[in-house]
């Protein structure tokens, strides 16, 4: 299997080298990048799926021209779950983007785009396979500056640009302590080899907590926990919408997977890694849901429910750890396991909203929440799939977000029964946390859905919006039937990822705690059956007769305008209220004056409070910090020299102690 993964790597590479070479000719360009992207992902997509239902475990090791590694790839059941994630969505997300760009053409230069694309998920993918640290960091960079250079493709837009700075500033922050960790790891193993960080000298209980906090934060940069989320809402945005679907749905994730492939190497966890995970995942879960209810830029909306998501990710790795850490199997393997299949659900119903977003984009040039309404008449299907989307998001049932939720639930309350009361505490904790969250989630995407699609349109930019063509339309009607399908035959889903959990909690599913998710699935099922039958039925019965449609009573207005209808500030401001001290809030009112006033202004911009109350007074102060050591900078080439032999000299030093220390 290994070999066609290799194969589709290969097919990335060459479709985005043939798209840099047709530069000029936009539609062989957007045809080479394309093809080369779909046949990729259909090929890997067999080959991660077949693995991961055999259980296939391949390795394959050859040299590296330098000293300081070497090319080892390696498949097993966690990398075969998350290539299948990967192949899976970049596919339809390949073809959505295909018709999405088809906007740009005659405007921009589309090979850029399909160049990075292609290299991104190629190196996505390699960074899944590898095997080795200095392999592992290369594909990383790889992933990482490809994604910059599609998040600012626009970047002629002031906005695009800080945003493309933000995230690369994010990413490699993120990497320097990925290069920490990974130069602790070697030393103690010797090696940079994976199998020798497992089978070597087992790390201590200090080096195995530091490793561990370090790549809390380096991989936790690029998943997306707070309060290093900061780049998520100001790049999903920019970013073409396609590419903010990949983001969202696969990059994000690859964080979830170095974080899990790390605890791999670090021996059997303590509890207090999973209280920390589980803190993690409550914060960032209720930050980004509050976040999101108080967006009105409909993409920055969905990227702060990617934060909320990776939150609910958090909270059962780290109930997955708190079982694993007391031995108790079932605890475990519902956490991972309920982490494993949210990263698979969000990748398919967030992409499928980002769709659904850049769709809306498409047709009405806008993200303005306030600026549409009454998109359902003129866009069924978009309106039908982002429907599915937001339904699933808020992990209700019968789709795919409340199976994976419900196993985070289970978990949580397995943990609180079976654990010692000080660390079942602590998976008791996400229950509240996690009603919240999709109490939250629900109250948001009512009003997204509610003011976007229904009504009445509010402003002119809806007068000609359209349906979008086929190759964005069926991507989305596919992904909206894989969320229904997971939710339909919850047991599947877990088969597939069972492996992957069974690998990171030693334990196999228990099949008694599992038994509740099939029922709660079954009755949801046949009650959406049940309303789908009575919507037919009223079809059939009205069918032949004149139906007439009518202003609906408005209360004695004869003649109501689309003003009278809520806004998405009002329809949340009631629930926004009880938590505005958590959001940084300023407020520029021009109040009416006299008897007749003029006019009248008011105008609110809510902040980030990660960005406005910790990053921001952190960065300051660490310039502040840096600025009192530029006396050393003196401007004279003598003294750069003089600094640079007495460094070499300490080196020297250094090494010569270390050799008569043997």
């Amino acid at each position: 299997m290994l070999g066609w993964i290799g194969l589709s790597i290969a097919l990335l590479i060459a479709s985005a080298l043939g798209a840099a070479v047709a530069f000029r000719a936009d539609r062989s360009s957007l045809a080479i990048g394309t093809t080369g992207s779909i046949l990729a992902c259909v090929i890997g997509a067999a080959a991660s799926i077949s693995a991961l239902v055999s259980g296939l475990e391949q390795s394959f090791l050859a040299g590296w021209p330098l000293p300081i590694g070497q090319i080892h790839l390696g498949l097993d059941s966690l990398s075969a779950f998350f290539l299948t994630c990967i192949f899976v969505i970049s596919g339809l997300v390949t073809v959505y983007g295909a018709g999405y760009l088809q906007a740009y053409i005659g405007k921009r230069r589309l090979a850029p785009a399909l160049t990075f694309f292609n290299l991104r998920v190629a190196a996505m993918v390699a960074l899944v396979i590898a095997r080795d640290g200095i392999f592992f960091l290369v594909a990383w960079e790889i992933m990482s500056f490809a994604s910059f250079f599609l998040v600012t493709f626009e970047n002629e837009r002031e906005d695009v640009r800080r945003a493309g700075m933000t995230y690369l500033i994010a990413s490699q922050l993120g990497v320097a302590f990925l290069f920490a960790m990974f130069a602790l790891l070697g030393h103690n193993a010797g090696s940079f080899d994976f199998d020798q960080f497992t089978a070597g000298v087992t790390p201590s209980a200090s080096l195995a907590g530091i490793c561990f906090l370090l790549a809390v934060v380096g991989f936790g940069t690029k998943a997306g926990f707070w309060p290093v989320h900061i780049w998520l809402p100001d790049a999903h945005p920019a970013a073409p919408s396609h590419v903010s679907a990949l983001m969202s749905g696969v990059m994000i994730k690859m964080g979830i997977y170095g974080l899990l492939r790390t605890l791999m190497f670090l021996g059997n966890p303590p509890a207090w890694w999973g209280t920390l995970l589980v803190g993690i995942g409550i914060i960032t879960g209720i930050a980004g849901v509050l976040h999101a209810l108080a967006q009105h830029d409909l993409k920055r909306l969905l990227a702060y429910h990617s934060v909320e998501n990776i939150g609910i990710i958090a909270l059962g790795m780290g109930i997955g750890l708190l079982g694993q850490s007391h031995r108790n199997t079932t605890v475990a393997f519902l956490g991972y396991a309920g982490a494993l299949l949210h990263v698979l659900n969000h990748g398919l119903f967030k992409s499928l909203l980002f769709e659904g977003a850049g769709s809306i984009v498409h047709a009405t040039g806008t993200r303005d929440i306030e600026s549409l309404g009454g998109l359902y008449r003129r866009m069924p299907i978009t309106g039908l799939t982002f429907l599915v989307g937001s339904v699933a998001i808020c992990g209700l049932p019968p789709l795919n977000g409340f199976v994976s939720e419900w196993l985070v639930y289970v978990g949580a309350f397995q943990g609180g029964a079976d654990l010692p009361v000080s660390w079942g505490a602590t998976a008791i904790a996400a229950i509240p946390a996690l009603a919240l969250i999709g109490a939250l989630a629900a109250a948001c995407f009512v009003k997204a859905f509610g003011v976007v699609f229904l009504g009445e349109a509010r402003t002119s930019v809806v007068t000609n919006a359209h349906e979008a063509g086929g190759t964005m339309r069926w991507p989305m009607i596919i992904t909206a039937l894989l969320c229904a399908a997971i939710g339909i035959w919850p047991t599947g889903a877990v088969q597939l990822v069972a492996p992957a959990a069974q690998l990171l909690s030693r334990s196999a599913p228990p099949v008694e705690a599992l038994g509740s998710l099939t029922a709660i699935t079954r009755v949801a099922t046949m009650l959406a059956g049940l309303i789908l039958v009575l919507a037919i039925v009223r079809k059939v019965l009205l069918r032949g007769r004149e139906v007439s449609q009518a202003p609906t009573w408005g209360c004695g207005y004869a003649l109501p305008t689309p003003r009278m209808q809520y806004s998405a500030a009002s329809f949340v401001e009631p629930l926004l209220r009880p938590f505005m001290a958590l959001i940084p809030t300023r407020i520029r009112r021009d109040g009416p004056n006299g008897f007749f006033p003029f006019k009248a202004t008011y105008e609110e911009h809510l902040g980030d409070a990660a960005g406005e109350r910790v990053l921001a007074p952190a960065s300051r102060a660490f310039i502040q910090a840096l600025s009192r050591v530029r006396i050393i900078q003196q401007g004279r080439v003598q003294l750069y020299l003089v600094y640079i032999a007495a460094t070499l000299v300490i080196l020297l030093v250094w090494q010569l102690a270390g050799v008569t220390g043997r």
